[in-house]
């Protein structure tokens, strides 16, 4: 699975830092190294949505706050 999280200028002041590295740190903890490619990109085109990140061709809204729970409920429901 490939996870593309924007990095672009407006989903970087809403916090793409934060959901990297929550990502990041939630796939390390679950040994899913193999399995979750993480990437970065500079526009998903949707900038009004907040941070936004592509898992299969559709295109998600996160928050700092809501990674965890999105990575639980939409990537870990999705392997």
């Amino acid at each position: 699975m490939k996870i593309t999280v924007c990095v672009g200028s407006s989903c970087h002041v809403k916090g793409s830092k934060a959901v990297v590295d929550t990502f990041k740190r939630l796939i390390e903890e679950k040994n899913l190294q193999d399995k979750i490619e993480l990437g970065g990109t500079f526009c998903l085109g949707k900038c009004q949505d907040g941070v936004c990140l592509e898992i299969e061709g559709k295109v998600y809204s996160v928050t700092g706050e809501t990674a965890e729970k999105f990575f639980e409920e939409e990537v870990m429901g999705a392997l």
